[in-house]
């Protein structure tokens, strides 16, 4: 099947004239038909005697009305035909252009609008142009919903959009000033619909009425049998409301200003902002879901620039560790084999400690990778407390530098855990790593305490406390959001990663105060028994 724009069909979603009706939208019409047509039936019978009096405003303020809105309409039609490049478009905007025009000569050749006789022409003139206007606009319809079908692109129009649109209105305009030129000049030759200037004669239901219903259901037939979009919608409905108008204007009073009349009027006004309310709340609605698609965009953009600052962040961060160490047993290993008598024993184990730093930096980052990619890793089973003795290890020359006393608590039947031994070791030296610092502006005693126990239900835990500056109570619920440190040279990624590790364990970390000062990060774990 064709589509109606020669676009793409993801962007279908965005131009009017192919979004498809709604439920809501179906029953909202469903109800103004039958709205009007009870309207029409209690003004023809049971309201049928009642007289208004004559408002001689009432008249000016309609046609200015009508004027208003069908130009209104007509341009955000040509927006749209801009948008779409669809001749079916065009012919539909060019038909509320044709209303709109037609709105202007049946102003002056009605009576008491702008002078208390008609300006141009005579009576008859103001029936032949309100035929025009109410068949003119139902042939326009007819020509959108044959064309609606047809693929158009900038080939096929061959012509840019504003001189298509210019095109238009001048050919539309043109018509118009033919066809009221036409209406006063055969004014003296045709038949009376028109007695005076309240009354009709009894050939108005024929010569103006059954032209007008006519041309309606013909246009409203052919629609119902292309129909495809909430436009041709509620295009149906303002060509049924044409055909509700016409009975009530002259049943059962043949006469201006009676309550048929001003009922026929209003359904009229009605008529013609129902398009207009229609493409303002669906085009309002399309901005309203392109805004909140520009908005994901940016989100999405923002985070994967966040996303690479945090992987920076965190290969940096991580790797810092094992290069420090690496620096420190070059250096002693410089200090070996620059004295007097080499020891060339000593020198060799930093070397190896060198290598072993290497092989642990390369892990790491492997590890980083497979965080940010969510790669499946090998998991096997691990004994908590020969993580906790080798992180210890690790950071060995750390904890002599800042002359941190450690007491290590662990269970001596600890069960078993399941996890990545690079992983969770790495959360181990990183938790730490900053109690260390923590404490390295504490005077006096700098004790760090580390604990491995069971938890009720058979979980394993571990905990790590430090007696150093702490954590403020407004830092706690932040302390493992990405890039968040209170560090001055921290880069705030050390307790995201450890966060995002122990749940990928399916485990838990938390933060709590220490009973006297510092903190407590406490680490749980599923054991692998159960």
């Amino acid at each position: 099947m064709k589509t109606a724009v020669a676009i793409a069909p993801e962007e279908d979603f965005y131009v009017v004239s192919s979004l498809p009706p709604s439920r809501t939208q179906k029953r909202l019409a469903l109800a103004i038909v039958l709205f009007t047509s009870g309207v029409a039936f209690v003004v023809i019978g049971p309201l049928s005697g009642v007289r208004l009096r004559p408002v001689a405003a009432f008249l000016p303020m309609y046609l200015m009305a009508m004027f208003v809105i069908d130009s209104l309409t007509a341009i955000l039609l040509f927006a749209q035909f801009a948008i779409s490049r669809s001749l079916a478009m065009l012919v539909l905007a060019s038909g509320y252009v044709f209303t709109a025009m037609t709105v202007i000569p049946y102003s002056l050749t009605f009576p008491g609008v702008f002078a208390p006789t008609s300006m141009i022409g005579d009576l008859q003139s103001t029936a032949w142009l309100f035929d025009l206007w109410h068949v003119g606009f139902p042939m326009f319809v007819i020509g959108y919903a044959l064309l609606k079908d047809k693929v158009t692109t900038r080939r096929t129009l061959r012509i840019t959009v504003p001189t298509a649109i210019v095109l238009s209105v001048v050919s539309t305009a043109s018509i118009v000033v033919v066809a009221v030129f036409f209406c006063i000049a055969v004014e003296g030759h045709s038949p009376i619909v028109i007695l005076d200037s309240l009354h009709f004669s009894p050939l108005f239901p024929y010569l103006v009425g059954v032209p007008v219903v006519t041309a309606s259901l013909c246009a409203l037939a052919v629609l119902w049998l292309r129909q495809r979009s909430m436009l041709d919608l509620w295009l149906m409905v303002v060509l049924f409301l044409f055909v509700v108008e016409m009975p009530i204007s002259y049943f059962p009073d043949p006469e201006r200003f009676s309550l048929g009349w001003y009922t026929a009027r209003i359904v009229g006004f009605l008529n013609s902002g129902i398009l207009l309310t229609v493409l303002l709340y669906e085009i309002t609605t399309l901005y309203a879901r392109l805004l909140h698609a520009i908005r994901g965009q940016r989100r999405e953009r923002e985070a994967r620039l966040l996303t690479g600052d945090a992987v920076a962040a965190s290969i940096a961060h991580e790797v810092k560790q094992p290069l420090s160490g690496m620096m420190t047993c070059a250096d002693a290993a410089l200090r070996f084999l620059n004295r007097r008598t080499p020891d060339l024993h000593e020198a060799k184990e930093a070397l190896n400690q060198i290598v072993v730093a290497g092989q642990r930096a390369n892990a790491v980052i492997g590890s980083i990778r497979t965080i940010f990619k969510n790669e499946p890793r090998h998991r096997t089973s691990l004994d908590l407390n020969e993580l906790i003795r080798e992180s210890l290890g690790l950071v060995q020359e750390n904890l002599n530098k800042h002359r941190v006393i450690v007491e290590a608590d662990l269970h001596d039947r600890l069960s078993s855990v399941t996890g990545d031994r690079i992983q969770l070791q790495q959360v181990l030296v990183n938790l730490i790593s900053n109690a260390i610092d923590s404490m390295s502006d504490v005077d006096g005693s700098r004790v760090l305490t580390v604990k491995s126990g069971l938890l009720e239900g058979g979980d394993v835990s571990a905990s790590i406390a430090d007696n150093g500056k702490g954590i403020s109570p407004q830092d706690t619920e932040r302390i493992f959001s990405p890039l968040f440190t209170t560090k001055r040279d921290g880069m705030g990624m050390g307790l995201a990663i450890c966060r995002s590790i122990i749940e990928s364990h399916d485990g838990r970390l938390w933060v709590a105060p220490n009973a006297r000062r510092g903190a407590v990060f406490y680490l749980a774990f599923r054991s692998a028994s159960s």
